[in-house]
């Protein structure tokens, strides 16, 4: 196992067995209305969406969380067990460790195997800024095709990049790369935060590019800076322990960003709300703030560890809480759930 794949696995072992937590979740600062008279039976509430011109069944994605070493290929291929049960969409990992060695593709490609409505590649700005345009170019299209993806999703890690001892903190040329890509490739491009949270600024910029959506990604969730604590702390690195423990906290409050992003670019691109999303209740929360679909991370890697049968009744419960919660302020649909009135507390 090289460095890359050791880290990969480091990082799933991480997110697992510590407490990698925010300190605190804002989901819990938003509520949702209750309507004493519904005036709509169970029965008739319809959970399906359309996003990026396909057909979900629910507007959740499992987002992208691993591959790049060979326990990543188990992972990826009960949670695309999972999305294709569902009807869901589902991403996968970073996918520049299977660029560099070939061996890994399958750890990304078993997704191949199962019919999911919305598969979406995956590589870190920080990599793509360091390529030319010929290698951007031919580096994109090896991953696509690397899971037949509908889409592609551009993630802007920097939080991580700072703050791993093998960090790549290049943002230079971002916006040019974003830009090269959604004119040499026809396929929906997402940009995606991990973990940090988009502001309304950087969602204006963003705007102006021919992109399809935003991935809000949020404080709240999943700390990577706490990962990378760990992993430095089990180093006996003492600079970056003590950086992932002073940025341990960093970030925009997801439902904060997603405020700020819907207002900037609603009806120009689509929006996902990744960041401490746990249950179908903050999954309808996040709809009724602006968003298209939820994605959900740790919650179902969690029970994806675990086996098949975990994680197919964490996301049965999740759907069956969204149905529930749209049934409570009376929302027949996901665009009635978009009009449901909410209370915040931050």
């Amino acid at each position: 196992m090289n460095q890359t794949e050791r880290r990969k696995a480091e990082h799933v072992d991480i997110a697992i067995n510590e407490d990698v937590r925010a300190s605190y979740n804002f989901w819990d600062d938003v509520r949702l209305i209750h309507n004493a008279l519904p005036e709509i039976d169970i029965d008739d509430i319809d959970i399906s969406t359309r996003f990026l011109e396909k057909k979900l069944k629910a507007p959740i994605i499992i987002s992208g969380m691993t591959g790049g070493y060979r326990g990543g290929k188990k992972i990826n291929e009960v949670l695309a067990k999972v999305a294709e049960n569902y009807q869901i969409g589902m991403g996968v990992g970073s996918q520049r460790s299977a660029l560099e060695n070939k061996s890994l593709e399958d750890t990304y490609g078993i997704i191949k195997d199962f019919d999911i409505p919305l598969k979406i590649a995956n590589i870190g700005a920080s990599q793509i800024v360091r390529w030319n345009k010929k290698e951007l170019i031919r580096s994109i299209d090896e991953i696509i095709k690397m899971i037949d993806a509908d889409a592609l999703a551009i993630c802007l890690n920097f939080l991580q990049e700072i703050i791993q001892p093998e960090g790549e903190a290049y943002a230079k040329g971002c916006m040019n790369s974003i830009e090269i890509i959604t004119k040499e490739f026809d396929i929906p491009v997402i940009v995606k935060e991990t973990g940090a949270g988009i502001s309304g600024d950087v969602a204006r910029r963003l705007a102006k590019l021919d992109i399809s959506a935003i991935d809000v990604g949020g404080y709240g969730g999943t700390s990577f800076a706490a990962i990378e604590y760990y992993r430095a702390k089990k180093m006996n690195d003492w600079l970056y322990e003590r950086l992932g423990k002073t940025f341990w906290d960093w970030g925009i409050p997801t439902p904060l960003s997603l405020i700020e992003v819907a207002d900037v670019v609603k009806d120009k691109v689509e929006i996902i709300a990744t960041g401490g999303i746990r249950n179908g209740l903050d999954v309808a929360k996040a709809i009724a703030l602006g968003a298209d679909c939820a994605g959900i991370a740790y919650v179902i890697l969690k029970q994806a560890v675990r086996g098949l049968d975990s994680a197919m009744r964490e996301m049965h419960a999740i759907i069956e809480e969204l149905r529930s919660a749209m049934f409570l302020v009376g929302a027949k649909d996901v665009d009635d759930l978009k009009s449901a009135e909410v209370e915040l507390w931050i």
